[in-house]
């Protein structure tokens, strides 16, 4: 098939996907004040087109390195997953310099809490709730779901889903490699150990954690790599069953994988999520 055939092809799929979901732009999700920059960050849903059901709901969070990246980045990828009939929500959250770890993931709070109290009006299932982050985004979910300073309830989470997640074991990498002030790391972990290791899920993992599915790329970040690895070892002791799949993908990919809509991962996702009650 030609690189032109390949093109139209992308373009008359993104034009039925279009067609089948309704898009929902710019809703303000935080209760609390806000003051961290100029923009305050709100989230966009992807409705399935058909109001008749309630669907499951997948809260997808971007990466970035917790000092770039936009929810508007990954419309087709929320399109793409209304397509195969969950509500998706895309929540923006304030980055580095203006917010470190602990104000990005209490604004993931935020955006989880207000879907889990509104997302019915949106054809969505409240009780049904699934997160999914790539690198930073990967990150955030985790702690907010497992950190219990955040979530306080975790029971509303049904699972989560790792694609190439970073930070995992944030401790250990910065005694390794101490924050400075290149990309912002010495504003974003701060210069406390102790903060370190509030930041870090793998320490919080325990036997309440939701289910989780992991997507690594074999040609991602080594240091990626390594401590998805690690995580997903100890996770093996809380839930044995728990799937680890790994593609011969770079970590950009792992997530412009979901920009293609006939992609193998829906199914893979769709299977993880319809296995929990």
């Amino acid at each position: 098939m030609t690189s032109i055939r390949v093109a139209a092809l992308f373009v008359f799929a993104i034009f039925i996907i279009s067609c089948s979901s309704v898009k929902h732009t710019d809703i303000n999700y935080l209760k609390s004040a806000y003051k961290a920059s100029t923009e305050e960050p709100t989230l966009n849903i992807f409705q399935p087109k058909d109001s008749t059901q309630q669907h499951d709901v997948l809260i997808f969070v971007h990466g970035g390195n917790w000092n770039s990246g936009s929810k508007s980045t990954y419309s087709v990828l929320g399109r793409n997953f209304a397509k195969n009939d969950y509500v998706t929500v895309i929540p923006g959250y304030t980055l580095s310099p203006f917010a470190n770890y602990d104000t990005m993931t209490r604004q993931i709070t935020e955006a989880i809490t207000w879907t889990k109290e509104n997302i019915a009006n949106y054809s969505g299932n409240p009780d049904r709730i699934f997160l999914m982050g790539h690198s930073a985004g990967g990150h955030l979910i985790a702690l907010a779901t497992m950190n219990p300073k955040y979530l306080n309830d975790n029971s509303l989470i049904k699972g989560l889903i790792f694609d190439d997640a970073a930070a995992l074991d944030q401790l250990k990498y910065l005694q390794e490699n101490p924050p400075t002030d290149e990309d912002y790391y010495d504003v974003t972990w701060t210069k406390d150990p102790e903060e370190w290791r509030n930041a870090s899920p793998y320490y919080f993992l325990d036997e309440n954690t939701p289910a989780i599915l992991t997507y690594l790329g074999t040609k991602t970040i080594p240091s990626l790599y390594y401590y998805n690895d690690l995580f997903h070892q100890k996770l093996l002791e809380f839930q044995p069953q728990a799937k680890l799949i790994t593609l011969n993908k770079k970590h950009v990919p792992m997530v412009t994988q979901f920009f293609w809509p006939f992609s193998t991962r829906f199914k893979e996702i769709k299977e993880f999520t319809a296995g929990i009650e």
